[in-house]
């Protein structure tokens, strides 16, 4: 009789399961499309419906490890096919997705990538991303590899389509490289990190570029702890330092997350074999990372010189309004606004190298968590939105899974004689405070600064019963420098256009108080029709960076606290 098979642990199970009942979370939406518009998309839905059904009784019942792997398989099948699914039927994409493949559409033309604004592309309700300037960036502003890719796939038509079949596609290898390179027990969590629950594979129809910058990254933080060990890099070695180059020529990321798996191999081989052996590698890999990053983007760097820096560095240059989950709601919700906007961009960075400063110091601890400390400082920054943090959050799985803490029970750790003596632990604790401190002094600056104007409401032009065609408004400076305000009114907790001024001066000079006009970008200003929906009134300067806001009863055209 032949020995039965080796049963699997209950816990390959449980995670089987739940990977495959991820797969339920927004495919009912994406079948109701299909349904209306594409019937065979509408069809392979309903087979992914059953294989779904399937898949849950097999993983409870089936008897073997190997026979439970087969079963993985079939889970990351389906959800290629309805991740592939949803891109047939939402592929125009985002305003990302049209600035990647617009200029994919220039390169092949041969025309300049960067600075270039295209403002056409934001017509029928594409998102606009508004700066303190007042007005909004109609540029490209990431590195070129995402454009490189997407220029062979513009024969897919108009619009976005060519960015999203890249990122779309991108998602789904980095799926089956993610769950190739996984132990086998752990790779139904690949599936359900990169496919499952449907927001990847929305970030992908919406074509964003650092999503093909996840791809590269992840095999790079797969077993990144053994990366160089015995001081040689080898095929794979080497390989994983070409795609973090490629990963940091991708979007701009992968430059936070680089750092501190430089920081993190740097003490793990130091451990191993000695300051001058880990320094080696770590300048290895630096070399082949920066030599893939300068082929990428030689073109560019040698045609269009400085706008290609320029464009490159724009997300960190270009003075976008405050958006986003993190702290800057303190300004954005609670309170009036803030004349000390530039202090949460200052935190951010000084609470990055905090952690950074942190690693170095305690590698043995936090070595396990240092594919998900450098997203920790953009809950600070400006543009605090929860994308910069959940797209990396495969790199989380891969970490956790291939790069326990025993990979770094040898990790070399400086000690100061401070951090060694008799009282180490409580000198550790202090070390770490005073580390983060910088960080969260700035963090208190932003949040407790006041608003600059003083608004008040001294005139309301109606177009009909439930439009407003013009605002006249009295604004007060309390500060001690000139400022040029910028005026929008919001409905939601997103940014609406600027209003332009019809009459009146364009600054409000220090301790003075000026009267002004503003009319909406269309010309009217619908106001709300859901009964407790309240418009508030931002206003942005760009020096300094502030925000004042207030919100408004316009039905008694008078303004309430704020």
């Amino acid at each position: 009789m032949s020995a039965a098979p080796e049963p699997p642990a209950q816990w390959h199970r449980v995670l089987t399961l739940l990977a495959d009942v991820s797969l339920f979370i927004g495919t009912r939406s994406v079948w109701t499309q299909a349904a209306g518009h594409r019937l065979p998309v509408a069809v392979v839905i309903s087979v992914c419906y059953a294989s779904i059904l399937v898949c849950g009784v097999l993983a409870l019942v089936v008897r073997g490890a190997r026979s439970l792997a087969r079963v993985d398989l079939a889970v990351l099948v389906t959800a290629v096919a309805l991740a592939l699914c949803g891109w047939v039927m939402n592929h125009t994409g985002s305003d990302e997705a049209l600035l990647t493949t617009q200029a994919a559409r220039e390169l092949v033309a041969g025309h300049a990538v960067y600075g270039q604004p295209w403002p056409w592309l934001f017509r029928h309700g594409v998102a606009l991303t508004p700066t303190v300037t007042g007005g909004y960036d109609f540029t490209y502003g990431y590195p070129p590899l995402a454009p490189l890719l997407t220029a062979p796939l513009l024969w897919l038509g108009h619009g976005g389509a060519p960015a999203t079949a890249l990122s779309t596609g991108a998602l789904v290898v980095a799926a089956v490289v993610l769950w190739r390179m996984l132990p086998a027990p752990w790779r139904s969590a690949a599936t359900m990190a990169c496919l499952g629950f449907g927001f990847l594979p929305t970030y992908g129809r919406l074509g964003y570029p650092a999503i093909t910058g996840l791809a590269l990254l992840i095999p790079v933080v797969v077993g990144w702890p053994r990366i160089g060990r015995g001081g040689r890099l080898g095929a794979a070695g080497l390989a994983r330092a070409a795609c973090l180059g490629a990963a940091c020529a991708a979007q701009q990321l992968p430059w936070f997350l680089a750092p501190f798996l430089l920081a993190g191999v740097y003490a793990v081989r130091r451990g191993e074999l000695g300051g001058r052996a880990a320094a080696l590698v770590v300048l290895r890999i630096v070399g082949v990372a920066v030599t893939v990053w300068l082929l990428i983007n030689t073109y560019f760097l040698v045609s269009e010189e400085g706008a290609w820096l320029r464009g490159i560095a724009l997300p960190l240059t270009q003075g976008a309004v405050l958006h986003g989950q993190g702290l800057v709601g303190v300004s954005l919700y609670l309170t009036g606004g803030s004349d000390r906007l530039d202090w949460y961009g200052h935190a951010s960075l000084l609470l990055a190298a905090g952690l950074l400063a942190l690693l170095v110091l305690f590698p043995r601890r936090l070595g396990p968590a240092a594919t998900v400390l450098p997203w920790c400082a953009f809950f600070l920054a400006t543009r605090s939105q929860d994308g910069y943090y959940l797209m990396m959050t495969p790199l989380w799985l891969a970490a956790a899974v291939t790069a326990p803490p025993a990979e770094f029970a040898g990790a070399w750790q400086p000690r100061p004689r401070p951090l060694a003596g008799p009282h180490r632990r409580a000198a550790r604790i202090a070390a770490a405070v005073l580390v983060l401190c910088p960080a969260l002094v700035s963090a208190g600056v932003a949040v407790t600064g006041s608003p600059p104007l003083r608004l008040a409401v001294t005139g309301v032009r109606r177009d009909g019963a439930h439009a407003v065609s013009r605002l006249t408004l009295r604004v007060t400076n309390s500060g001690a420098a000139t400022l040029t305000p910028h005026y929008m009114l919001t409905t939601s907790q997103g940014m609406s256009k600027f209003w332009s001024v019809v009459r009146g001066p364009t600054v409000v000079p220090a301790h003075g108080t000026v009267t002004v006009a503003v009319r909406p970008p269309e010309g009217r200003f619908d106001l709300p029709s859901r009964p407790g929906t309240r418009v508030r009134l931002r206003v942005f300067t760009p020096a300094p960076q502030t925000l004042t806001s207030t919100y408004l009863r316009l039905d008694f055209a008078s303004p309430t606290p704020g």
